[in-house]
């Protein structure tokens, strides 16, 4: 099979949010909904990437910073176009994007259950940190 990795563009939603409905390993919050990934793509031009093969989306990679840090989301690729190096192409294309940007270096997260994932990061060469405890705060209510 052959694919062709291109930029995420606003048209490419539905596909994406198709596959990321099939991942394991993919959660999905309302962060994911249609209005809030065109938003992250407006304020991250350039940086987030589909594959495609014949038509189709097969992988993603959501790709994003603040400045300082990047942020990867949404490495997908569908079940039956893995071990092609889609993944791997995916990801050169944002860290490209990345190092262009002068980000120099960037975060993930990955479910603790998700071994697939694990192993595909620590095979791309990224460090776990142990050292480091995640926090989410809700921005919606007011704090108590």
């Amino acid at each position: 099979m052959s694919f062709v990795t291109r930029c995420f563009t606003p048209a490419d939603y539905l596909g994406a949010r198709s596959l990321w409905e099939t991942t394991d390993g993919v959660g999905l919050s309302s962060a994911d909904e249609e209005h809030a990934i065109l938003a992250y793509l407006a304020r991250n031009p350039g940086l987030s990437f589909v594959a495609e093969d014949k038509g189709n989306i097969v992988g993603t990679i959501l790709v994003g910073h603040d400045g300082r840090r990047g942020l990867i989301h949404h490495l997908a690729v569908a079940a039956s176009h893995r071990r092609q190096g889609i993944a791997k192409s995916l990801l050169d294309a944002g860290i490209a994007a990345l190092r262009e940007a002068q980000i120099e270096k960037c975060h993930l997260y990955v479910f603790e259950d998700n071994a697939n994932g694990r192993a595909f990061w620590e095979a791309a060469g990224a460090s776990r940190r142990v050292e480091l405890a995640l926090y989410s705060l809700p921005v919606a209510a007011p704090l108590s």
